[in-house]
């Protein structure tokens, strides 16, 4: 079939299927999301001009980094089973992708990005928006793109894509490698003409493996487990992704094994089920971090184990025996665990087989029983905490509100302080009811990413928590969000500045700086702002309104925005562990000299 470059890419993108959750067929893109430069509209724009909308739909943003948000929110509301695509012109336009693909690179989601790239024949050099390396011309704006890439490929002939692009696919759908691809299209190659092979372009099932993990890594692991007295699970973002959470509830139950989450493994049990024990870390919960500091056996399932997790190392007894369940030998091998090659979900069923009969020594469930019970009680004590007149509430009063109205809501949130509260305060009913990205803590993804989780599913009840600042640095995608008539709802924090770095600052001894409004910026109206772009919006003036607020009948066609003022200095001193941020050896401030003796002498702490 005799077609351009980019009207192959477009037919073969619409072909590409994958086995859903429910084990249907589905397509794998999700549609393609589009802000036409030159570079990309000529050509591929025409393209997608000409596509079966129906099958592979094209979605105008307002941003490039927004709409790359969007579709990885998309991807993470379908569990990595789905993707959506994004292209942009040459120049700013591919640049504007490094933030969300570093993003998608540290949280394994996938995401296929298109940008338009310099012509591959030189004939116009240098073209509108090329960036000259002065030593190497080989080199565009779209290598900015290569380390935040899992696959990285530059198509300067036509035929490259037959083999790029399923190459690209494989990325996409693999459970170790998965993260973002980029396919820099030079743009005279877009608009080029060749005869593509008929089985090229033919529709393609694909299948999302499981591996199996090895059975003497798996023997070493049962046997740890039978041999444990205090044996603990932390539950990561590879259970979601391995769909193991179901069986993970029963494994506790079966067992009496308690189970800790990480930020990405949130919702892997219900938060009333047995052996929940709730977030793990700097941002956990007592009853998890009591059960890190006395595990002997800890079984870390499908995480990473980044520092926030670990408590910057500091949290796991220094005598505990370590595993690490992962796809990916990367995360295998790290923190000297013995390592487990596996799907999350083969793993659980695995044990469940391998300890059917077992269960933990009583006395550990008995005490990890109780000091989940003490949490539950002292977290919502909190969220019912009222706040006192003339004051302004703090972020765990306004989840506390949220919970209240919207017990069953998708929470969306990034950044701040607010993904530690949300960690620690929200009861997650059930798995895909909490997208907090933390793994690169994104100012900026919540809007966006809420707008791709509620394209995901419509029906879902998704609201999205944001701070000020967060807002003010990518609010764009409101606009989309407005004009495609998709609704979710989102809750604005006004704590008038950067309000968690502003308390971080004080807990190293620093005064306030460059972190608030009062600092001299102007007051902002967010809600004419928010109204400006197509949303609903409205300011309520504390928690009891924004609780009425949220459960009033809202609008099914477009975002609705509700500001409330919060406490830049507010917080609660519950749960927690230790993070290591480095103060300053010397400083003429005395409360500074008194944070690095803490410093210091926590660090002689480690295990």
């Amino acid at each position: 079939m005799r077609l351009t470059a980019g009207q192959a890419l477009v037919q073969w993108l619409a072909g590409q299927d994958v086995v859903g959750a429910d084990g249907g067929r589905v397509p794998f893109f999700g549609g393609v999301w589009a802000i036409f430069g030159h570079g990309n509209v000529a050509a591929l724009g025409e393209a997608l001009a000409q596509a079966d909308p129906a099958r592979l739909p094209t979605y105008r943003a307002h941003s490039e980094q927004g709409m790359a948000h969007a579709a990885i929110g998309f991807a993470r509301a379908h569990a990595r089973r789905r993707a959506m695509v994004c292209t942009t012109s040459i120049g700013p336009g591919a640049t504007n992708l490094v933030t969300a693909a570093a993003l998608a690179h540290v949280n394994r989601l996938p995401v296929l990005l298109l940008p338009g790239d310099v012509y591959a024949s030189r004939r116009p050099d240098p073209v509108l928006q090329q960036v000259e390396h002065f030593a190497d011309a080989t080199v565009s704006a779209n290598d900015c793109l290569r380390p935040v890439s899992r696959l990285f490929d530059r198509i300067t002939r036509p035929e490259q894509l037959i083999d790029a692009l399923p190459r690209a696919m494989a990325v996409l759908t693999d459970p170790a490698a998965c993260g973002p691809v980029t396919l820099a299209l030079c743009q005279d190659v877009q608009a080029e003409a060749i005869d593509w092979p008929a089985d090229f372009l033919a529709p393609r099932l694909w299948h999302i493996r499981r591996p199996a993990p090895d059975a003497r890594e798996l023997a070493a692991l049962v046997a740890a487990l039978r041999g444990a007295r205090r044996p603990l699970v932390i539950a990561g973002g590879g259970v979601h992704y391995g769909g193991a959470a179901p069986a993970l509830t029963a494994l506790a139950a079966q067992t009496g094994l308690p189970v800790a989450e990480t930020q990405a493994g949130k919702g892997a049990l219900p938060d009333a089920a047995p052996g929940a024990l709730g977030a793990i870390g700097v941002t956990g919960t007592d009853a998890a971090n009591q059960a890190a500091r006395q595990a002997d056996v800890i079984v870390a399932l499908g995480t990473r184990l980044q520092d926030f997790t670990t408590g910057s190392r500091r949290l796991f007894g220094a005598d505990a025996q370590l595993f690490q369940v992962n796809v990916a030998l990367h995360d295998c091998a790290k923190h000297g665990a013995q390592p487990v090659l596996g799907d999350a979900g083969v793993v659980v069923d695995a044990l469940a087989h391998a300890l059917e009969g077992w269960t933990v020594p009583a006395a550990w469930a008995q005490q990890t029983g109780a000091w989940a019970a003490q949490w539950h009680q002292a977290a919502k004590d909190a969220r019912d905490w009222p706040v006192p007149a003339g004051t302004l509430p703090d972020d765990v009063a306004v989840i506390g509100a949220v919970q209240r109205a919207r017990p069953d809501a998708t929470i969306v949130a990034a950044a701040g302080g607010l993904p530690g509260d949300l960690h620690r305060f929200w009861p997650c009913p059930a798995p895909g009811r909490y997208h907090v990205e933390y793994g690169f803590s994104c100012m900026g993804f919540e809007l966006a990413g809420g707008l791709g989780i509620a394209l995901a599913d419509r029906t879902a009840d998704v609201v999205v928590m944001v701070g000020d600042g967060s807002y003010l640095m990518l609010n764009s995608e409101l606009a989309s969000a407005a004009a495609l008539g998709v609704a979710f709802t989102v809750v604005l924090l006004d704590n008038r500045g950067f309000g968690c770095i502003h308390r971080l600052q004080g807990r190293t001894g620093n005064a306030s700086f460059a972190t608030l409004r009062e600092d001299g910026l102007p007051a902002i109206d967010f809600v004419a702002h928010a109204r400006a772009l197509g949303a609903v919006a409205h300011k309520v003036a504390d928690c009891a309104a924004l609780e009425a607020a949220l459960a009033a009948p809202r609008a099914a066609d477009r975002p609705t925005v509700l500001v409330i003022e919060t406490d830049p200095d507010g917080g609660r001193d519950l749960g927690g562990a230790w993070w290591d941020v480095a103060v300053p050896e010397i400083s003429t401030r005395a409360a500074v000299m008194a944070a690095r003796a803490d410093y210091e002498a926590a660090l002689e702490q480690r295990p």
